[in-house]
């Protein structure tokens, strides 16, 4: 019992520590926690010293991570995990310790298949021309069944209480971000607009004024995150989302856009949406899409290069396919002086709002000697 309450007063002094309450230099910080640490080791029958344990496992991998050190602060969140799980069935305060960590592993597991902003670096998944590694695919696999665990944690609590439901509501934004780095645009969108449900009636719930700048927060990110995710769905996963109901009332005109981009008609995506006719005509009228291509020619060495404006350029425009929008350049193009005829290879990409991957672009064509021009497009 002494050892006991002589190792949660260690770690009443590493929270203060940790929260800035109190101050010490960073190899004070780190003897302090290894030596919390060490005595939590020996107590694996206290069901607390255990969860506290996977608490300051977790505290050691952040350290490391900050550090560079990606592989040791895997290993060691791995090791707090299975305390945090041993520990998690004998109170509820445990059980979030529990999903929390299991969300932050999957976040330093993901960390590769993200870029600076935290958006997907490879959003369309096994289509992608460049996609991630054979390694960084199963550390995301991995970090999307963890976050799952997550919210399986999250939904077996009380949802009566509000610290649960914005726990899971939470988990499940998490969760979605996992899916969208493996490129599963379709799953991680339903998962968003299911969070967002959540978010929205903890706002309407009586919280405070913190609470709700959280919950705030995580609509403006979901926001965000469900504007991008809806650029790389095929018509067929909107009609999809529609149909169960996860896709939000503000987004059927972004949607609306992204089929016709594609080329899909206005009969049939006010039919397959479940939208009037002129409704739909009304949306692609008012609401603009940004066109942006590339054309590019091979030179001797094999390499493509881009041709300068107005063959690499952006323009607004409104109720207009991407092969509407391409035809226009590839006319101007092929009747320029640029244009390399039979001299050479050369290709025109089109994508929507940013250019990027090549496997991404919503049209594309290739032209020149033994390449008879051929859209596709996508």
């Amino acid at each position: 019992m002494v050892q006991r309450e002589a190792v949660l007063r260690l770690d009443e002094q590493w929270a203060r520590v940790r929260s800035g309450a109190a101050h010490a230099e960073p190899r004070e910080r780190e003897r302090l926690l290894d030596e919390l640490i060490g005595a939590l080791r020996p107590l694996g029958d206290d069901p607390e010293c255990t969860a506290r344990l996977g608490l300051r496992l977790a505290d050691r991998a952040a350290l490391r991570f900050a550090e560079g050190d990606r592989a040791g602060a895997l290993a060691t969140i791995e090791e707090g995990l299975r305390s945090s799980e041993r520990a998690a069935p004998y109170s509820p305060e445990f059980a979030r310790w529990y999903a929390r960590g299991l969300i932050n592993h999957g976040v330093w597991l993901a960390w590769p298949l993200s870029d600076g902003a935290r958006l997907p670096r490879h959003p369309l998944g096994p289509a992608a021309s460049e996609g991630p590694t054979a390694m960084e695919r199963a550390a995301g696999e991995r970090a999307r069944d963890l976050t799952r665990t997550a919210v399986e944690v999250w939904s077996g609590l009380d949802q009566r209480d509000p610290v649960n439901r914005r726990g899971l509501a939470q988990a499940k934004v998490f969760l979605g971000d996992r899916l969208a780095e493996l490129g599963l645009a379709e799953e991680a969108a339903a998962w968003a607009v299911d969070a967002e449900g959540d978010f929205r009636q903890l706002l309407l719930a009586d919280t405070g004024p913190e609470e709700s700048e959280e919950a705030e927060e995580a609509l403006d990110h979901i926001g965000r995150q469900l504007e991008l995710r809806l650029r790389f769905l095929a018509f067929a996963s909107l009609v999809r989302l529609r149909t169960q109901g996860l896709l939000p009332e503000r987004l059927l005109p972004q949607a609306v856009v992204a089929a016709r981009i594609q080329g899909v008609a206005e009969d049939e995506i006010a039919a397959r949406l479940g939208l009037g006719a002129e409704q739909v005509h009304t949306m692609l009228d008012v609401t603009p899409w940004v066109a942006v291509w590339r054309v590019e020619v091979r030179g001797a060495d094999g390499l493509w290069n881009v041709l300068h404006h107005p063959w690499h350029s952006s323009t607004e425009v409104r109720n207009r396919t991407a092969a509407d929008v391409a035809s226009e350049v590839v006319h101007a193009f092929t009747a320029s002086a640029d244009c390399p005829g039979d001299g050479a290879p050369w290709r025109i990409l089109l994508w929507w709002h940013e250019e990027g991957d090549p496997a991404g672009a919503r049209f594309r064509l290739t032209g020149g000697p033994d390449a008879p021009p051929v859209a596709t497009p996508s």
